[in-house]
């Protein structure tokens, strides 16, 4: 329902709204010119305006040095530079000049000045003259401490001087920083720098080695988590925070280093930083899984160094680490709070990620052994290239199983599922088998995976299918139904505000929402199903390439995989069905091409057997009619059709006839209820071409004969074309055909020294125009009437071309231009004549 104000009340509404827009714009104005009052004369006190009282808060008075804050951070980092370097200069050069006395006064007073003055300028409020001024009592401290060391204390080792001058010299900035209450941004934060040189540095100077150092820097963590901790300040916090990551990596690196060479003490280290790292993230929430993944990593290279040392061999180094991994993510995830949790988890995650991809090279190897083969086919079988690999590969891949079984997800099913091929894959580098036992094995595991593929419901047991996080459509549409009739209802009200923010649909406002989409996810039975086809795949590659090494493994394998990917075509899913069709006709045509090369048939032989297996997919197809496996497995059918026409390619005769059973194969699937028309048309060209290579192979050079078969088959298609649609164009139904033999015969005529295909061209073309003409049929009419014309061109030019020799040479030109005359004497009657021929010839078909 709609209601209108009357005019009058109108009226009156957009008066009060126009008063409001005034009395608000003389405020503004009012504000701005107070504004500019106070910007223009800063030393007078400037009152404020009456409209302050209505809620704008009035600064106070800019303070004296109040410049703008660009130039004034210029000017005071310019003076601060300027200063350093004159200080730097003093000492460097006119400090040798001086007596002890003197030194000693100079560094006292200009130390103490510079220290001493933000103290006054903090009183006066000059806050960033302050901090210039601080900055540059903090080099003069540094100065300070090398001056020392330059002349009453040059005996003493400059790293130790360091370690101690750095941990004094952080001492008297954090006391520095607090007696000015904090006031000051920079002296806190570079104390905190400056101390985490003392430790390091002072195990440097000591010569205790690394491991100490690592201690060093571990402590040197230690007291910058407790500032992380403890202290408020942010400047503090966030430099300390840097400094944990920094100091804390050096010793956990040095223990993991450490590890490797000496367990124990390394895994001491190992341990007490992954402590420092897991007490931090829990006390921080923000960084909790970071800590505890830190954690986690220090915990398993500590337990994992031990375990290696005790384990017999290198080769058990890896299986150990990843024990420990999983062990340690099992344990954690059962006490601790969640993201404690999340990071355990992590880690061991992470750890045993390193482990599977450390264990996969011998699956690798298995399948591709024989794919590089330097040997022909049916050769023997070669000694495999890789299999000095540890024996323990396969332990790791069992870990990772055992670890992902127990969780309820799809993805830890699949995973679990490849990482059992896997494993079973490396066995035979693990165990040394020889070439028998590993292609048995890859077939086994082919037909294992393809079964699983089939049912993979069996492995979905247990698992927890996550609910769509969609809304249903019902409360989508009441949601959007109940916005939008709100935003109906407002719009009708006038705006609260004259201000206020325009409410647009979409933008934030009372617009309806934009509608919920479910998200897609694909089913868990098809992601285990391809989980499982794709290993099958994989080993059925690796069998068929070491089933080649002989003949006897060649047709095992092409037989086992021909029975697997019918079965799995018959019984899998259907997305893994159709391409188990595809597979399946290329195994057949696999064991056609093996019979004909153990029969030593030659390519062309060879070409017109494996026409078997297109024979075969034409009538499974006319069989089955609307399966939805036909089409995919016709197509497989073509490809090794083409495949035969290839290898038949070197003799004629063989290759039409495999053309033409091509052509017949192509009209039997077109013929079928359901219709194709592309075979239809690939009938038609795969006929054609092999009536073109026949005749060549019997040496036909005649083009008539070529074309006629083309042009017989097109024009009758054309009149059933034009019976069904009377409307249809001439040039559709007749055009092709009729120029598949008028041209080229054109062509040939024109080379024809005889009269015999000249006449016979002309008097088809006479036939064509008439009936053109009869029919009032276009293409026929222009068509023959070309090709009458240039035909019985051809057939005078030679009489021209004599009596042209015998005029006079001024004759032609003469008559050129008399035709000209004519011509343009009468230009205007022949446009006319053009355009009402153009218009006839429109109007037919």
């Amino acid at each position: 329902m709609e209601n209108v104000l009357p005019p009058a009340d109108e009226l009156v509404l957009v008066d009060r709204e126009l008063a409001q827009l005034d009395a608000r714009r003389s405020h503004l104005l009012a504000r701005r010119a107070w504004l500019l009052q106070v910007l223009r004369a800063p030393a007078a006190p400037v009152p404020a305006p009456a409209a302050a009282a209505a809620g704008w808060t009035v600064p106070p008075r800019p303070a004296p040095d109040s410049t703008p804050p660009s130039a004034q951070n210029v000017l005071l980092t310019l003076g601060g530079v300027l200063l350093t370097i004159a200080a730097i200069a003093f000492t460097l050069v006119s400090w040798g000049s001086m007596g002890i006395g003197g030194r000693a006064a100079v560094l006292g007073v200009v130390t103490s000045a510079t220290l001493a003055a933000p103290v006054a300028l903090l009183r006066r409020g000059l806050v960033s003259t302050a901090e210039s001024v601080g900055a540059l009592g903090l080099v003069l401290t540094i100065l300070d401490a090398y001056a020392l060391h330059a002349v009453a204390l040059s005996d003493t080792d400059g790293v130790a001087y360091t370690a101690a001058a750095s941990a004094v010299l952080a001492g008297t900035w954090t006391a520095y920083g607090l007696a000015l209450g904090g006031r000051l941004r920079i002296p806190l934060p570079v104390a905190v720098v400056t101390a985490q040189l003392s430790l390091p540095l002072a195990a440097v100077a000591a010569d205790a080695g690394a491991y100490p150092l690592g201690w060093a820097a571990l402590v040197t963590a230690a007291a910058d988590a407790a500032l992380v901790l403890w202290v408020k300040r942010p400047s503090v916090r966030m430099t300390a925070a840097v400094g944990l990551c920094v100091t804390g990596g050096w010793a956990l690196l040095t223990g993991g280093w450490f590890s490797l060479t000496d367990a124990v003490p390394g895994a001491g280290l190992l341990l007490a930083g992954g402590a420092l790292a897991l007490f931090v993230g829990w006390r921080t929430p923000a960084v909790t899984v970071f800590g505890a993944v830190v954690a986690a990593l220090a915990a398993v290279a500590a337990v994992g160094g031990v375990l290696r040392s005790v384990l017999p061999g290198d080769d058990w180094m890896v299986p150990g680490y990843v024990a420990c991994a999983v062990a340690l993510a099992a344990v954690l995830r059962t006490t601790l709070p969640k993201p404690v949790k999340q990071g355990a988890v992590g880690a061991g995650a992470g750890v045993l990620g390193v482990g599977v991809l450390w264990a996969l090279p011998p699956v690798a190897a298995v399948l591709l052994d024989s794919v590089v083969r330097t040997t022909p086919v049916w050769s023997g079988p070669s000694s495999p290239k890789f299999s000095d690999y540890p024996a323990t590969a396969p332990l790791v891949l069992l870990t990772a199983v055992a670890a992902l079984v127990p969780l309820r997800r799809v993805w830890s099913r699949c995973l679990a599922l490849l990482l059992t091929w896997a494993t079973v894959l490396s066995l035979p580098v693990s165990l040394d088998l020889p070439h028998p036992a590993r292609l048995t094995l890859l077939l086994l595991t082919a037909v294992a995976a393809v079964a699983v593929a089939c049912l993979p419901e069996h492995l979905l047991r247990g698992v927890r299918t996550p609910e769509p996080e969609a809304a249903p459509a019902t409360e989508a549409a009441s949601e959007a139904s109940e916005a939008s009739s709100t935003g109906a209802a407002e719009s009708e009200a006038p705006a609260a505000g004259a201000f206020g923010p325009p409410t647009w649909p979409g933008w934030g406002g009372t617009g309806a929402p934009k509608p919920v989409r479910a998200a897609a996810s694909v089913a868990p039975a098809t992601a285990v199903a391809w989980s499982a086809f794709g290993a099958g795949l994989a080993s059925a590659a690796g069998a068929l390439a070491a089933g080649l090494d002989t003949r006897a493994g060649t047709f095992t394998v092409l037989g086992v995989l021909l029975g697997l990917f019918v079965a799995a075509a018959a019984f899998g899913v259907r997305a893994v069905r159709t391409v188990a069709a595809c597979l399946a006709v290329a195994a057949g045509a696999g064991l056609v091409l093996a019979g004909a090369r153990a029969a030593e048939l030659p390519d062309h032989r060879t070409a017109v057997w494996l026409l078997v297996v297109p024979t075969a997919t034409v009538g499974l197809g006319a069989r089955l009619r609307r399966h939805p496996l036909v089409l995919p497995v016709e197509l497989s059918g073509a490809a090794v059709g083409l495949l035969a026409i290839g290898l038949a390619a070197d003799r004629p005769p063989v290759l039409s006839m495999v053309l033409a059973v091509c052509g017949v194969l192509a009209a039997a699937a077109a013929v079928l209820p359901e219709g194709r028309r592309a075979a239809g048309w690939t009938a038609a060209v795969l006929f054609v071409l092999a009536t073109w290579v026949r005749l060549a192979a019997s040496d036909v050079t005649t083009p008539e004969a070529y074309t006629l078969p083309v042009t017989l088959p097109a024009l009758a298609v054309g009149v059933l074309r034009r019976r069904k649609d009377p409307e249809a164009s001439s040039w559709t139904a007749y055009g092709p055909g009729l120029s598949a033999t008028l041209v080229p015969s054109l062509f040939a005529a024109w080379t024809d020294p005889h009269w015999g295909r000249p006449l016979l061209l002309g008097l088809c073309a006479l036939a064509v125009t008439l009936l053109g003409a009869r029919h009032r049929l276009q293409a026929l009419l222009v068509l023959g009437g070309a090709v009458l014309a240039l035909d019985a061109l051809h057939e005078l030019a030679p009489y021209v071309v004599q009596v042209v020799g015998a005029l006079p040479r001024w004759l032609p030109p003469a008559l050129a231009g008399l035709l000209l005359l004519a011509v343009g004497a009468t230009y205007e009657q022949r446009l006319r004549d053009a355009r009402r021929l153009r218009e006839k010839l429109g109007r037919m078909r």
